[in-house]
């Protein structure tokens, strides 16, 4: 889906990490970050990546997944743009 902006993929991936966390986070804030500011963890991790493959259409592939790709929701968008 290369079709895809910047904007809609933080705006997506906050609402997502919203549902998971069960809070509600700022649709175009790119800088919290996962682990230290939102205490993602790795069964969380998952649940997100399933939401946002089942909302924006894509696969991503989990060989090319590395830590530093959820630095941040920034970081992930990069990663989410790039699989896109």
């Amino acid at each position: 889906m290369s079709d895809l902006t910047r904007t809609t993929v933080v705006t997506r991936i906050n609402e997502s990490l919203g549902h998971v966390l069960q809070r509600e986070l700022e649709p175009a804030d790119e800088s919290p970050r996962l682990f230290d500011d939102l205490g993602l963890d790795s069964t969380s991790v998952l649940e997100l990546l399933m939401r946002l493959e089942d909302e924006l259409g894509i696969e991503f592939d989990t060989d090319s997944l590395e830590q530093h790709h959820f630095d941040s929701v920034g970081t992930l968008a990069d990663y989410v743009i790039e699989q896109a």
